[in-house]
């Protein structure tokens, strides 16, 4: 959604945009300064390694395989995780 504004902040605004959503103004300016989440840093990079291992076995491994090579690399991930990244 802040991207989606940010696209389109030039041709409406920023408020006026968040006066049809359920989100305060400041929710906007708060998202630009902080920094990313723990969780999306680790997202980002498990991301990385189960694409490269879902490409490198031909795009055939699945949730249960994919999450079975990354503990054999030594990447712990919860199943649940790699199941929401793939």
């Amino acid at each position: 959604m802040i991207q989606f504004i940010d696209d389109h902040k030039d041709e409406f605004g920023v408020e006026p945009v968040y006066r049809h959503l359920p989100v305060a103004p400041q929710t906007h300016y708060a998202a630009k300064v902080r920094p990313r989440s723990t969780r999306a840093v680790l997202d980002e990079i498990s991301t990385e390694k189960i694409h490269a291992i879902h490409k490198a076995n031909y795009g055939v491994y699945g949730v249960r395989k994919v999450h079975a090579e990354l503990h054999r690399n030594g990447q712990r991930v919860a199943r649940c995780t790699v199941e929401r990244l793939m």
